[in-house]
């Protein structure tokens, strides 16, 4: 199973080939590289993701990048963790609970 890095702290001009640089800099494989962007706007968040190959030591990663300055900022490097599940709140681009027959039949119904 591939180990997931989280790399928080980012400047928001950092790119994706930026941070694999920054990587290979170290000589640290990667699998990959991802920095999340804004759906909206598509500007950095400020954090991202880096895939270590199957040869890479994460221990290593982590010691050699945790708090490490770079473009005048300290990373945050350490084990990503798995993605939390997310409950539904309304819209849930088609998935039950906003506007489907079986959620509608299920409302308790105000009584005049």
């Amino acid at each position: 199973m591939p180990s997931k890095l989280y790399v928080g702290n980012l400047s928001f001009k950092v790119s994706e080939s930026a941070l694999s640089e920054l990587f290979a800099s170290l000589s640290i494989p990667v699998a990959g590289v991802k920095v999340i962007r804004d759906f909206e706007t598509g500007k950095s968040r400020g954090f991202g993701f880096a895939e270590l190959a199957p040869e890479a030591d994460m221990a290593k990663a982590i010691r050699e990048l945790n708090g490490k300055v770079v473009d005048g900022r300290a990373l945050t490097v350490n084990e990503a963790k798995p993605q939390a599940r997310r409950e539904s709140g309304g819209f849930d681009r088609g998935r039950r609970g906003f506007g489907d027959r079986e959620s509608r039949n299920n409302r308790e119904r105000p009584r005049y």
